[in-house]
Parts: structure tokens; sequence; C-alpha cells
């Protein structure tokens, strides 16, 4: 049966990354999975969070809202918009004062804040909702012969009381995927959980480049053919800015990057 998700698209892959939302939209169909174009959506509020925490957590409500209104679970591939509606879903869960002070503010435009609704990213909705076997069968071209390092990020290893897709300490479900379409990976290599460095670009540029050049150097040295994301954000670091990272580390990186959804 054909689920259908609410595509909460954010600001990075509407403006920049172009290609995770094109993969979504062609490979998700093919796995039953049909993704609904909701207006009114906005930011997720997560780059407010530092200015005016109340901002953001109205901003993440009102988004959900909107797809309460229309009856859909919400798919929101960017880990940092996927925390953010999480991150919001538990606050209000647990603070009524907040979320009646919140839903005083939506009813400016007739909404009505629930939190009735799953919100899913793309991990868990191919591992734990589609499932390995049904991607099995859908495999035409196996990725026999490549190996493939695995970046889960930072947003989506989050305490647990918040919900997360992932186990924080030791994630899994990326390498079990890439194993069901033919590929080699590892479950574990030493910077696996390290940090793309993206969050420190605007602060401490010569230091995000250095955390996305030395994670980068230390794909390329173990001998993967290629390192696999699923972050806009961090897909930024680690493909966009990898000449750059790969200078302030002093070495030359060719590192394929790809989010999963291309190979």
């Amino acid at each position: 049966m054909e689920k259908k998700y609410a595509l909460f698209t954010g600001c990075m892959m509407s403006t920049e990354q172009y290609a995770y939302e094109m993969s979504i939209r062609e490979s998700l169909p093919i796995l039953d999975v049909e993704l609904i174009d909701v207006e009114g959506f906005s930011c997720c509020g997560e780059p407010m969070k530092s200015v005016n925490q109340l901002m953001a957590l109205y901003l993440s409500a009102r988004n959900i809202a909107i797809a309460e209104k229309n009856n859909l679970d919400i798919l929101a591939p960017c880990a940092m918009c996927h925390l953010s509606l999480s991150e919001c879903k538990h606050i209000l869960g647990n603070n009524t004062e907040m979320k009646d002070r919140i839903n005083g503010m939506l009813a400016d435009e007739d909404l009505n804040y629930k939190g009735s609704i799953e919100i899913l990213h793309t991990v868990d909705l191919l591992h734990d909702h589609i499932g390995l076997e049904t991607i099995k069968k859908h495999v035409k071209k196996p990725l026999t012969g490549l190996k493939f390092a695995t970046h889960y990020g930072c947003h989506l290893i989050r305490p647990s009381e918040i919900g997360r897709p992932v186990d924080s300490e030791n994630p899994t479900k990326m390498e079990e995927i890439l194993k069901v379409l033919g590929a080699e990976t590892e479950n574990y290599y030493p910077e696996k959980l390290d940090c793309c460095g993206g969050i420190l670009q605007i602060n401490l540029p010569e230091s995000a480049l250095t955390k996305t050049g030395q994670k980068l150097k230390a794909v390329q040295e173990y001998g993967f053919n290629g390192l696999v994301d699923v972050c806009p954000w961090c897909h930024r670091m680690y493909d966009a800015r990898q000449v750059k990272a790969g200078e302030t580390v002093a070495t030359k990186l060719e590192v394929p990057v790809f989010y999963w959804d291309l190979i």
C-alpha cells in the first residue's frame, strides 16, 4: 500500500542541495512512497535558535500544524530540520503552558498544533518503515566491488528522550542499507561519528574546514571508494568545500561524496 508523506525540504535543499531532493523524488515513488508538496511550509527555525528560541519553536510548530491540517506525517530529509521538528514535538509534548502559548500565536493563521503526526528522516523511513527486503527487491544494478564510508552527522544522534532515527553510539542502519544495495562498508571506523565542521563555518571557518579535511583524509587513507551522507549541511562541507578543506589539512583530497539516494 502506498504511503503518503508531506515532504519538508527546508531551506538548504530548496536553495542549494538540489541533488538530495531530486534523488528522493526519483527513488521513493519506486518504493511505494508518495511525496506531497504542502503549501505554507517555511524554515524549520533551527538557524534562529541561538537568536530567539521562541521564534524557532514557533516556526517548527507552525510547520507541524500545517502537516497535521493536511493529515500527513512529515518526511524531513535534512537532519537539521528533522532535529528541529522533533525537538519541538518533544518540548510541546511536555510543556502544556508553552503549547498553549504557541497555539495562541498560530491562531492568527487558523492553525492548531496537536503533536499527533510522525516526523521521519530518510534513514528511518528506508530502514524501519520500507524495510531492507523491499529495498533489495528493487535493486537493479548492485554496487558490487565498491566500498563506502558512512557519515551520520551530529543531528541524527541526538539524546534519546527527543527521539532519534539511529543508535547514537554505534549506528548501523546506513551500513545495512548499503549492503542490501550490494556495496561493501564498515560498521565502524575511528572517525565515523566525527562532526563535518559545518556548524563552525561562521565563527571559526578554518576550524570548520580542518574538521572536514581530517575526516575526508581518513576516509581516503582507509581506501573507501566514497563517502555517503544524509544531511545537506554535511554534504556542502564534504563536497563543495572539499578542495578548500584539503588545502587546510595540506592534503589533496579526491573523495566522491554521495547522497545515498543517488548511489
